[in-house]
């Protein structure tokens, strides 16, 4: 299971996604990856970046599969002050889910959340958040952010091409959460308008949650 919390590296994904967009290395456009172990050479992962960020998509439901890839590119924003959190019971666990932020950064938007293993029974996760058709099984590739006002779906950015080669801006995680274990997560997103203070924040097998505030 890959654990990072390095503030540094994802206001250098941000930066270096900026300058490509500065220097016309393409329009935004929505895309589909998998799941690799390293990151592309910065450079094109930058501008793949890019193209992957803006992938607004008509609102809709999606349901997970069972991938064994991971491994996925970025960093997650710090984890903060909760700002929604609900108790869940899947899978026979009893779970605790808490969103602990979702930031702009430029054109783009970072969701930090955790899951607690509260219970006395192992969760068997297996690729409950991810998105199979991609081959990003074990990863948080599968959720999403839903505007309801506007009708659109943010997926999470991706780059590089599927199954083999891509990967998402988000976390991978192992199959199984042990008891009391608490798992750190983030995805990155393409930014809703300005005039959006507020979207759905669709955790799939987790559930949704409403109204959440974009900082």
């Amino acid at each position: 299971m890959q654990k990072t919390n390095t503030p540094t590296l994802a206001g250098y994904v941000v930066t270096a996604v900026l300058a490509g967009l500065l220097t016309g290395c393409g329009m935004l456009t929505a895309q589909q990856g998998g799941g690799e172990k390293q990151p592309v050479a910065k450079e094109k992962q930058a501008v793949e970046l890019a193209n992957s960020a803006d992938s607004a998509e008509p609102a809709s439901t999606g349901d997970g599969g069972d991938s064994e890839t991971g491994g996925q590119a970025g960093a997650p924003a710090e984890q903060g002050t909760v700002i929604a959190g609900r108790e869940v019971k899947t899978g026979g666990a009893d779970l605790t889910v808490e969103i602990t932020g979702l930031k702009r950064q430029g054109r783009l938007s970072t969701l930090t959340f955790t899951v607690t293993n509260k219970g006395d029974t192992r969760w068997e996760m297996s690729s409950n958040m991810g998105d199979t058709p991609a081959g990003l099984g074990l990863t948080v590739a599968g959720i999403s952010l839903v505007d309801p006002v506007n009708g659109k779906r943010y997926t999470v950015a991706r780059t590089g091409t599927p199954p083999t080669k891509a990967k998402c801006l988000c976390s991978d995680y192992d199959v199984w959460t042990e008891p009391g274990e608490v798992l750190p997560l983030h995805a990155t997103f393409a930014a809703p308008p300005p005039d959006v203070t507020k979207i759905n924040v669709d955790l799939k097998v987790l559930g949704v949650f409403t109204d959440v505030p974009i900082s």
